[in-house]
């Protein structure tokens, strides 16, 4: 049975100067050479005085295990200070 993996990603820019949608088209280029086009939601976060994150849920096979490369891929990204995954969570059928 192939399973898929639900990750929720994290993005924090380098400052509130950043325009998290301008940077949002490049991040989601990375997460389909990763995963492959699919399912995905983003939303903007805010943080703290007009600071915010660009948080995006996508959907990738299991198999493909560690989202570490995806995560190195998205930090060398100009204006992008950090990149976290919060959560993964297995997709059942």
């Amino acid at each position: 049975m192939m399973a898929n993996a639900i990750v929720t990603i994290k993005i924090m820019p380098e400052s509130p100067d950043v325009d998290l949608d301008k940077l949002s088209p490049e991040i989601e280029g990375k997460i389909n050479s990763f995963a492959g086009e699919g399912d995905r939601r983003k939303e903007i976060q805010p943080i703290a005085f007009g600071l915010n994150a660009l948080q995006i849920i996508f959907v990738m096979d299991e198999k493909k295990g560690s989202t570490e490369p995806l995560e190195e891929e998205i930090s060398k990204i100009e204006g992008v200070q950090s990149v976290e995954v919060v959560d993964v969570r297995r997709a059942i059928g």
